[in-house]
């Protein structure tokens, strides 16, 4: 029983030690000024606090690999993380990856887009909507 405790904590730290490094490069890459931002960030259970408060404005497309209409959003998220740089900062949640976010909103329908103002959900969008009504949406919040 021993060696089984010591190979589930090897196991234990080497996951924690990854998990780390994946936050630490992920923030390592981004930066406090909106500007800096060139497409959306990659957001997981364990960033998604602190990046939701670092940004003024954070526009999160909640999405799963498999889904069909989160297909159509993509690019459209990552047109506007260019088009409004240094406006809005864009995240992506694959909420199949990061279940504890995506519960924590009640995520229940892909893709949904939330918007947080200084880390505070303020406002959705649910499907795939047209480029012009993100835009509008978005753009109240600047």
């Amino acid at each position: 029983m021993k060696n089984w405790d010591e190979d589930l904590a090897k196991i234990m730290e080497k996951k924690l030690k990854k998990y780390k490094e994946q936050i630490d490069n992920n923030l390592t890459t981004t930066s406090n000024h909106n500007n800096d931002i060139s497409g959306p960030i990659t957001l997981t259970d364990y960033n998604f606090d602190e990046t939701s408060r670092k940004y003024p404005l954070l526009v999160v497309d909640f999405w799963a690999p498999w889904c069909g209409p989160c297909k159509l959003v993509s690019p459209l998220i990552d047109q506007l993380a260019i088009e409004l740089r240094g406006k809005a900062v864009f995240g992506k949640l694959n909420v199949d990856e990061n279940p504890t976010v995506a519960n924590i909103f009640g995520i229940q329908s892909i893709p949904t887009l939330i918007i947080f103002k200084n880390g505070e959900a303020i406002d959705g969008l649910m499907g795939a909507v047209p480029k012009q009504q993100l835009i509008s949406t978005i753009s109240r919040y600047f």
